[in-house]
């Protein structure tokens, strides 16, 4: 926007109004005001608005000297761009291309950060799986123990047993 002040000696509106600043209010269609802020007679101002439909934008002045001259008067151009628009494109493409390597560089460290987390929890089942068979081994190698002892005192047992049967019977 840019503000230019009547002059009543020259019968013409001056480029720059000196001391003249723009209170810029912005609200939006539920009366939210987004943007409140005092600019110079010339200025940029930009809103980001979540909300769609029509929003209110006030530019009013900060001088009270123009309402109590006679015959004030203020001219206001206003250029109002919908959507990203840059002044620059050379500028905007070469930042478009440093943010783009900015987020593919952000996105590479954050899958460098995932894979290496995975790898540590891999060797951490690994290494769990690992103890847990040893474990495992080692209980059937001591169950196997067990049932051979087991196997072999029934067997001296019945032995015995069948022994002292034929004795008692006289069979032997």
């Amino acid at each position: 926007y840019k503000v230019e002040r009547w002059d009543t000696q020259i019968q013409d509106f001056l480029e720059s109004a000196p001391g003249l600043g723009m209170i810029v209010t912005v609200k939006t269609p539920s009366a939210e005001v987004l943007l409140s802020k005092l600019y110079g007679p010339q200025g940029t101002f930009s809103f980001t608005s979540y909300l769609s439909g029509g929003h209110f934008i006030c530019l009013q002045s900060n001088s009270t000297r123009l309402v109590s001259l006679p015959g004030s008067k203020l001219r206001i151009h206003l250029d109002i761009r919908v959507g990203e628009h840059f002044l620059d494109e050379s500028v905007v493409q070469a930042k478009d291309k440093v943010n783009e390597l900015n987020i593919r560089l952000e996105h590479l460290i954050e899958q460098i950060h995932h894979v290496s987390k995975q790898q540590n929890y891999e060797r951490e089942r690994e290494e769990k799986f690992r103890k847990t068979s040893e474990a495992t081994n080692s209980n059937i190698v001591w169950w196997a123990i067990v049932q051979t002892l087991i196997l072999i005192s029934i067997g001296i047992w019945q032995t015995k047993s069948l022994r002292d049967f034929f004795i008692s019977k006289k069979l032997v």
